[in-house]
């Protein structure tokens, strides 16, 4: 049975729809604004931006929170 959580915000989201998300509300350049990470600004794609963010808690953390404030 899958526990239900309402208070996630993040539930049920995959990090794939999250930043795939970001990327269609502001553009790559503007990631790399608001999150100063080179996966942003030079050659990006979301196959390289998930890579580094499953390798990196910290930039994770951030994709994630401009994604809730969003």
């Amino acid at each position: 049975m899958i526990q239900q959580q309402p208070n996630n915000p993040l539930h049920g989201k995959t990090l794939e729809m999250i930043v795939t998300h970001l990327v269609e509300m502001y553009g790559w350049e503007e990631l790399g604004k608001r999150i100063r990470i080179n996966c942003f600004r030079e050659n990006p794609s979301i196959s390289s931006t998930l890579k580094f963010l499953r390798k990196t808690a910290w930039a994770r953390k951030k994709v994630e929170e401009l994604y809730i404030d969003g």
